[in-house]
């Protein structure tokens, strides 16, 4: 008996695997299976600007990256004591300007330098809302809590998506030429923008997104995590508790089908085997006794050793170290 209508998965002609940095930018659903990546440790960037919800701001930033070779103090703004940068999410405000201004540079640095190697960027496309600060009237990827007044509140049309992308992916390409991208519509529903609003955004997302891969077939493919949400995982139970996100239990499916099609036969091997080893890192031991902590450190040793001798090229220093022998 078949009880869900499955989404099919096309062939991808590329994928990731732990030789090749992969940026990922654009709306928190990125981070959630950007994480995955980098439990398993993928090399990987994961929103360097910080959550970044509608594709103009996410297109702004990859052009930062391309042009840009350091932020000044004076694109920093302040307000309420913070000093911030309309490109970027709330993490990287400060009281004190330099520190936000090194918090922001470290962050770009690090990403415009990966940018350069990588072989894949995931962009994922959360609404298609924007706001717009009335006083230059660029579109932000943050309001950092300025009054509503300030801006106007748009819905971009599928046009000016497609248009803004038809310049942006020809530079990414002259930038990275063996840089493919992999375009997703996060599941999240905006429902401050209400039921229609929201159904109307994504259109407009999936829409702009369908143009560009028509466009660019090489360059721009699409991983079907809305619909895998939408079709395979219709029910309440697949969303936390504030109904809107998706819950953990759904990354996890969701992150099950992205590795199912677009990870390298060789990562898959790797994943297997430092599986065990997260298990064990992630886990406090249930005695607390010296004895028993030694054991589990030795098992952990010989574990990571053997990962070492398979896998000498793997980069190893991002591992977890939850477990704490004084814990």
């Amino acid at each position: 008996m078949k009880l869900i209508t499955e989404v099919s998965l096309p062939k991808y002609p590329f994928k990731l695997d732990h030789q090749t940095p992969t940026l990922m930018m654009g709306s928190c659903f990125t981070e959630n299976i950007g994480r995955q990546l980098e439990r398993y440790l993928f090399p990987v960037c994961i929103n360097p600007f910080g959550v970044t919800y509608n594709p103009l701001s996410v297109k702004k930033e990859l052009e930062a990256l391309i042009h840009k070779e350091t932020y000044i103090a004076d694109e920093l703004k302040q307000y309420n004591n913070l000093w911030f940068s309309f490109d970027h999410y709330t993490g990287f405000s400060s009281p004190d300007r330099e520190e936000a201004l090194e918090n922001i540079n470290r962050s770009f640095r690090s990403a415009k330098e990966l940018l350069k190697r990588a072989g894949t960027l995931v962009l994922t496309w959360g609404t298609a809302w924007v706001y717009r600060y009335n006083e230059s009237g660029e579109v932000v990827c943050n309001c950092h809590k300025i009054p509503a007044k300030e801006f106007t509140r748009t819905k971009l049309t599928t046009r000016e998506i497609i248009a803004a992308y038809e310049t942006i992916l020809p530079e990414l390409l002259e930038f990275n030429p063996k840089l493919k991208i992999i375009h997703t519509i996060s599941p999240v529903r905006h429902w401050k923008d209400g039921a229609h609003g929201n159904q109307l955004s994504k259109a407009s997302l999936l829409l702009a997104g369908e143009a560009l891969q028509k466009q660019f077939p090489n360059l721009f493919i699409y991983f079907p995590s809305y619909e895998i949400v939408m079709d395979e995982l219709r029910d309440y139970r697949f969303y936390a508790e504030d109904m809107i996100h998706t819950s953990k239990q759904a990354t996890t499916y969701i992150w099950g089908k992205f590795r199912q099609v677009l990870i390298a036969e060789s990562s898959l091997d790797m994943i297997s085997d430092l599986e065990p080893l997260l298990k064990m890192l992630e886990h406090r031991p249930i005695s607390s006794s010296n004895e028993s902590q030694k054991k589990l450190e030795i098992k952990l040793l010989d574990k990571m050793n053997l990962i070492k001798t398979k896998y000498p090229d793997l980069n190893m220093a991002n591992l977890p170290n939850y477990y704490n022998p004084e814990l």
